[in-house]
């Protein structure tokens, strides 16, 4: 069996025999529909888009409620497209990772067509072009990562592509803000119909940030006279061009060998994963957890698909802002980053295997439930327990994932202001008492000793890539402990006008006091009930 569509449709019984749910709906019909009229254009064709997006879409057409799926455009890696798109008809065999180590297979038909954004293809131009056109376009998505909405380099300048692109104008686009600007600005000579850009990225505050690129390269284009009048008023007219925020939460992890072992023995063939010229580790399966969330502000003005038939919920702004608040201040965020700190001191590499040390679960369960929930941000549409008790107990142990605390450390100077100084600050604005606070100072402590580069046993250890790693490192070395704490650009707030920062050199003592400290500190302030 082979990942084709002549293959799904002409051999079905193999396909199930081996497992492999398969679509329900016409897919060559739906495919020339959405060639025809497309509805729903997505930029960023990786993984997440495919195992997850893709397969809302396909809900949607196995259920009846939609007749198009996606056309599907890539502006980072072209290979992607040639590689993983074309060979397989544009087709992705879905892969859940289910928490009891089982998994389900699905074949997802819904993306029509792979596209690669690039101007310097005319091919790709024309196509792109009808798309953005077409009075049936009501959406525009993307899952490009934060770093795609970035005009500018840490030191303030804009990129090189960037500045050649405001350059040249919208002929000659290779950013993609600016690919999306210059289709835009397609659409406003063709008349202007209404769309929803729409980010679906892990970041908050998204479409802000989506908007805020766009009509920055449409500005400099509008100086420099490549823009028609009037088309800066179009893309800044929510009524007629709007960037609704969104939260989005799911796992999709590199291909795991075991799964492309388990396709092989189903006799499937061509799941071998490759590696792109730009470093994109990709295959024709996706393999992802089960539980996954989108929120997204209800602001469509050309209307959208039924997406919340497939389970997507549509709300205001507060409330997808609450959402994320919920996720990265109290539910998800705060529990990894307080277990990676002494799974790496603990030399573990996975997240699933320190899901089976009691005590870092008792650590886990610490920061979410008795410390993080009395001051959560609710935002009704989703149990902030519920979900707390999800990532607890299906998400983070869940085998499939292979996820490295290693990981999950990078960069936690820029992380603990959001994973811990909100609740902190939740705490003193509610009058709620600091010293109650146990899980959390042992969190920071635990940063503070895994900087210092050594295990918990004393042996040397790589620190993960952090913007201010060599300045933190030098001042724990130096014993100035306390130094790091009173920086208020880093924690939201200066931790030693509180009564933690003594609590946490007193931990961060503990955890200095020579191999073990990091076991027994957990030991004895966590003990077992």
């Amino acid at each position: 069996m082979k990942l084709l569509l002549e293959s799904i449709l002409s051999n079905p019984a193999d396909w199930e025999r081996a497992g492999v749910k398969l679509p329900k709906y016409d897919v060559k019909a739906a495919r020339a529909r959405t060639i025809a009229a497309p509805e729903w254009v997505h930029f960023g064709a990786g993984n997440i888009f495919r195992g997850f997006i893709g397969s809302l879409a396909q809900r949607m057409l196995d259920d009846g409620l939609s007749e198009t799926g996606i056309v599907a455009c890539d502006t980072f890696d072209y290979e992607v497209i040639d590689r993983i798109y074309a060979p397989y008809d544009s087709l992705t065999l879905n892969v859940l990772l289910n928490p009891d180590g089982t998994t389900s297979r699905e074949v997802l038909a819904a993306v029509a067509e792979g596209v690669k954004a690039d101007f310097s293809d005319p091919a790709s131009v024309a196509r792109l072009g009808e798309v953005f056109r077409a009075p049936s376009l009501k959406m525009v998505s993307f899952t490009i990562t934060e770093k795609g909405y970035q005009l500018r380099g840490t030191d303030g300048k804009y990129l090189g592509v960037v500045e050649r692109d405001l350059a040249e104008g919208p002929a000659r686009a290779h950013h993609a803000m600016s690919i999306v600007a210059a289709l835009l600005m397609e659409r406003f000579r063709a008349g202007g119909a209404p769309l929803a850009v729409v980010s679906m990225d892990n970041c908050s505050h998204n479409g802000e940030k989506l908007k805020a690129a766009v009509v920055e390269v449409a500005e400099a284009w509008d100086r420099a006279g490549f823009a028609p009048e009037g088309f800066l008023a179009y893309l800044k007219d929510e009524s007629r061009v709007s960037f609704p925020w969104t939260m989005i939460d799911k796992i999709t992890p590199r291909p795991h060998p075991a799964v492309q072992k388990s396709l092989a023995d189903a006799g499937i063939e061509g799941m071998e994963p490759i590696v792109t010229g730009r470093k994109t580790f990709i295959a024709a399966f996706v393999n992802a957890e089960k539980p996954q969330y989108l929120v997204v502000e209800d602001r469509f003005p050309n209307g959208r698909p039924p997406l919340e038939k497939a389970g997507v919920l549509f709300c205001d702004r507060d409330t997808v802002n609450m959402c994320e608040k919920m996720k990265v201040t109290t539910c998800l965020n705060p529990l990894h980053t307080s277990m990676s700190m002494y799974g790496c001191l603990l030399g573990y590499t996975l997240i699933c295997e320190e899901m089976k040390d009691p005590d870092i679960v008792r650590l886990v369960r610490r920061v979410g439930y008795v410390e993080g929930l009395p001051v959560v941000v609710d935002p009704k549409v989703i149990s902030p327990k519920a979900f707390i008790d999800e990532v607890v107990n299906e998400r983070l142990p869940n085998p499939f994932m292979p996820d490295d605390p290693r990981r999950i450390a990078t960069d936690t100077s820029q992380k603990v202001g959001v994973r811990f100084g909100e609740t902190i600050k939740s705490y003193i604005r509610e009058g709620r008492p600091l010293d109650s606070l146990v899980g959390i100072p042992l969190a920071i402590a635990g940063w503070l000793r895994y900087l210092n580069g050594t295990f918990d046993d004393g042996s040397p250890m790589e620190v993960s890539p952090d913007p201010l790693k060599e300045e933190l490192m030098a001042k724990v070395a130096a014993g100035d402990v306390r130094g790091i704490l009173a920086n208020a650009n880093i924690f939201g707030l200066d931790l030693t006008t509180t009564p933690l920062a003594a609590k946490i050199e007193g931990y961060y003592a503990r955890l200095m006091a020579g191999p073990g400290s990091a076991r027994r500190l957990l030991q004895e302030e966590l003990p077992e009930a």
